[in-house]
């Protein structure tokens, strides 16, 4: 009896033609496997924190205490007598530091290598892209974790905004009260800003002159249209910092896009690895007994 072509693999058909019911459950099944892999027992135990990171988290500290009682005040003064035309345009600026220009566009990435990932594809090809979700996931999870920790943080504190009262009271607190004009501190914008300058400086060691140009950016345009005190951009950025950092410890201990003893970013795959990776994305699966995830 001859075979009809609808009895050929399902593996057979290309990527792009699956189902939607298909396609979903593959992107659900491999963002399960990304976090899987995340959650692993570590394999490696990075290298100690250096001497002087604490003794650096302590001069921040003590920088963040001192501008409350000598500088907070006075920035805010400062910033209400500023000109209109150059708070309106701190205020455009500002907006790029909010965490969904950084997670939207990593997530749809995310979501794209897990739609595409599937063992039909060569081997070589799905380490590839396995590759790829490991340092688009880990930019996803540095810049988001410590985002999702201040903006939790900061409503518990409590902390007055300069603009709150006639007067700025940078001792004005309502822990618990969870409402925007008493999120002061600390600033989410300078978590998200100094967050992606650590980690996009990891992946991209080249680009850390100018993430942190964008970051100090970022954090003087708070002040500028009174929302954050110093004192609270200095405690969202160490937030940022101190987050990002631990996030990349934690993905090096599993051999995942760092080097556990060095803390270095693994070397990238070679443009002819991601033409080829493109290429049988393209053309599809090869006609094996593999299933789709």
């Amino acid at each position: 009896m001859s075979t009809s072509k609808s009895a050929a693999p399902r593996s057979s058909v290309p990527i792009g033609r699956a189902g939607p019911v298909a396609l979903v459950r593959r992107i659900a099944t491999n963002l399960l496997r990304f976090l899987v892999v995340l959650t692993h027992s570590p394999r490696a135990r990075p290298p100690r924190w250096k001497s002087g990171a604490l003794t650096a988290i302590a001069a921040a500290v003590a920088v963040i205490v001192a501008s409350m009682f000598f500088l907070d005040t006075a920035a805010s003064a400062w910033a209400r007598h500023l000109p209109h035309g150059l708070v309106d345009f701190a205020d455009q600026i500002t907006n790029f530091g909010l965490g969904g220009k950084f997670l939207y566009p990593l997530g749809f990435i995310l979501l794209c290598l897990a739609a595409i990932i599937t063992p039909s594809l060569p081997r070589r090809t799905q380490g590839t892209l396995a590759a790829l979700a490991a340092r688009f996931g880990f930019l996803f999870v540095a810049i988001g974790l410590p985002g999702l920790f201040t903006t939790t943080i900061k409503r518990l504190i409590g902390r007055a905004r300069p603009y709150v009262g006639v007067q700025d009271d940078p001792f004005a607190y309502m822990p618990f009260i969870w409402r925007p004009e008493y999120a002061s501190m600390p600033s989410g914008h300078a978590t998200t800003a100094t967050a992606a300058a650590i980690a996009i400086g990891a992946i991209w060691p080249r680009a850390r002159a100018v993430m942190w140009l964008y970051a100090l950016i970022i954090m003087l345009t708070r002040v500028v249209i009174n929302v954050h005190h110093p004192s609270d951009v200095i405690a969202g950025a160490l937030v940022g910092v101190i987050g990002a950092l631990l996030v990349r410890r934690w993905f090096a201990a599993r051999r995942l896009v760092f080097s556990p003893e060095y803390l270095r970013v693994y070397p990238w795959p070679s443009f002819e690895r991601l033409r080829t990776a493109l290429r049988d994305v393209v053309s599809g699966p090869q006609r094996t007994n593999d299933q789709f995830l």
